[in-house]
């Protein structure tokens, strides 16, 4: 009897030489570093003159995952100068980043509803896979095709992959905590269903829907209204007066904290409702995967809010989870534009900036009030230093300065 072939691994290649990544730190660093947000930074996050202070939060920005991911992604532009590359969709969720990586030859992607066409790729071909990982069937298929792989996925994404493969071995539902839509989540709900793709998975947005849940866990319900309700976020088969008898929660890991542990609870309460104290362990799982990026981002804006400002713009991907996030905590507080890049802020009297509640660009006027006005800046973990310093040159040019006059000559070198 004939051996069965070896199984194909597709074929990695070290791109963290000493020579490579000299290269890439070179050029990352020409394209993103800010030495105005630098000497912000290191001056008490504040700037002031003529009238205008703007203050920036204490964390902001590039996260190490991101960091990474973009390095990768140079790096595989430096090493693989005579083979195609492609990005599936976007490395992260920033446009001048993507833009970027789109002049550097990299080419992106798309993803339609039946997942992203490979099938003109050949194993000749380089494939990124993004900081937000990738959907086990599609891995599987690169896989198939023997390409050159560049996993650029944040160890945070992984763990909660880790975790939902080990609630499916434990024959528990996952209940994630995302965007059924979002590219993590989606990565993360096919690692839920296990090797043997038998597990199980459900994903909550918010409160709302967790409640729901909560109660047709408490006292059942009306299955088919259920599984309308929640049409594009449940697994294949998932049939919830079966698989919300155990449970376990996970979440995307750019979701609010707070939010999470909210679900949590409240799924936690449900059970106990309906199993007794005595059977939670048994009915009810639970782990902490919220990324540690995110958070302090969330922390450092907490704070910044506490204190007195007259609005807050915040900078990133209108697609970026992390960054929404941040715009909805201001939200809540002050007069808050959530934009893409500087090119929004068009006069003292025009700015553009994204309507998180009808998804859409809106116009302002008047935002920028005259005389005396302190305007904090926060940005996600997927916007990049120049695009921040490019936002805040914008608001001193309304006041007539150039912002590299306002820092020493020895921090522009």
């Amino acid at each position: 009897m004939a051996e069965a072939p070896a199984p194909v691994k597709p074929r990695r290649v070290n791109l963290r030489t000493p020579e490579v990544m000299s290269l890439v730190q070179a050029q990352v660093e020409s394209h993103y570093r800010s030495r105005v947000v630098d000497y912000i930074r290191h001056s008490g996050h504040s700037l002031t003159a003529a009238d205008m202070t703007v203050k920036l939060a204490k964390a902001f920005g590039f996260c190490y995952g991101v960091e990474r991911a973009i390095d990768l992604a140079y790096a595989a532009s430096k090493h693989f100068t005579d083979r195609n590359i492609y990005l599936l969709g976007e490395i992260i969720h920033n446009p001048d980043v993507n833009e970027q990586l789109a002049e550097m030859g990299i080419k992106s992607l798309h993803k339609d509803p039946s997942g992203y066409d490979l099938s003109h790729l050949s194993e000749e071909d380089v494939v990124i896979v993004p900081a937000f990982g990738a959907p086990v069937d599609t891995m599987a298929k690169l896989k198939d095709l023997n390409c050159f792989l560049v996993d650029t996925t944040c160890g945070d994404v992984m763990s909660v992959w880790r975790r939902v493969r080990q609630y499916h071995k434990e024959r528990v539902t996952s209940i994630i905590h995302g965007k059924a839509w979002h590219e993590e989540t989606m990565a993360t709900s096919s690692r839920a269903l296990g090797d043997d793709s038998s597990g199980h998975y459900l994903v909550v947005y918010n409160l709302g829907e967790t409640d729901y849940v909560c109660n047709y866990i408490r006292q059942g319900g009306d299955k088919n209204e259920f599984l309308k309700k929640f049409e594009g976020a449940y697994s294949p088969g998932f049939d919830p007066d079966q698989h919300l008898r155990f449970v376990g929660v996970a979440n995307q890991t750019t979701m609010m904290r707070n939010e999470t542990e909210e679900v949590q609870r409240r799924i936690k309460q449900a059970i106990v409702d309906r199993y007794g104290e005595q059977q939670l362990n048994e009915h009810f799982r639970f782990f902490d995967t919220i990324c540690g990026a995110t958070q302090e981002r969330q922390d450092a804006l907490k704070l910044m809010l506490d204190e007195p400002m007259d609005l807050l713009i915040v900078v990133g991907g209108y697609n970026s989870s992390n960054t929404s996030h941040l715009a909805e905590m201001g939200e809540a507080k002050l007069p808050t534009y959530f934009i893409k890049n500087a090119s929004q802020m068009e006069s003292p009297g025009l700015i553009r900036h994204f309507d998180q509640h009808h998804q859409k660009e809106v116009e302002t006027q008047d935002w920028l009030p005259t005389g005396k006005v302190v305007v904090g800046i926060t940005a996600g973990a997927s916007c990049p230093n120049n695009v921040i310093e490019e936002s805040i040159a914008k608001l001193y040019q309304f006041r007539g300065i150039e912002v590299l006059n306002l820092i020493p000559e020895s921090a522009r070198a």
